[in-house]
């Protein structure tokens, strides 16, 4: 692949979207051969039987940017208002706030006793962090329906969102 190929499917920006253990969201901005933009929307789920991810990928082009944005933003609203008002749907994002701060004040190390003396210990999150790479869209899997807590977050493992 030459460099002009090889820049056009770069991100000239991207933002990662944790959500759980299993399921992470990559937004990616990419370059078009007559230098335009558009985005992909990565979905990356890790297989249950530990062989890999499946991605699923959704390709939006700047000039239907506004209705996929005003229809994503009227379909979440007709969810938060008319079918769930009660849920509280900030409970996901103090459980990861908890976890960030508690993985920020390291609480989550792994223990020495799995490293030797010159070896670097890798953490749980950075071995499971999945690499975007093009791939051809599979079937999608079923949402499942989030869990409610029961127990204090101590891990990113115990989060099941």
């Amino acid at each position: 692949m030459d460099n002009e190929n090889q820049r056009r499917f770069e991100s000239v920006y991207s933002k990662k979207v944790r959500a759980g253990k299993r399921r992470t969201y990559f937004f990616d901005v990419r370059r078009t051969k007559g230098d335009d933009y558009y985005l992909t929307l990565t979905e990356s789920t890790k297989r249950f039987n530990g062989d890999g991810y499946e991605r699923h990928k959704i390709f939006l082009y700047k000039e239907d940017f506004n209705r996929f944005l005003a229809s994503l933003e009227e379909v979440i609203t007709h969810v938060k208002t008319e079918l769930m008002p009660d849920y509280d749907y900030d409970e996901y994002t103090r459980r990861h706030e908890e976890y960030e701060a508690r993985r920020a004040a390291g609480e989550f190390d792994l223990p020495q006793s799995n490293a030797t003396n010159n070896e670097n210990v890798t953490s749980p999150e950075a071995e499971a962090s999945p690499e975007v790479v093009a791939s051809p869209l599979t079937e999608v899997e079923a949402p499942q329906e989030p869990e409610t807590p029961s127990a204090p977050v101590e891990s990113e493992d115990d989060m099941s969102w």
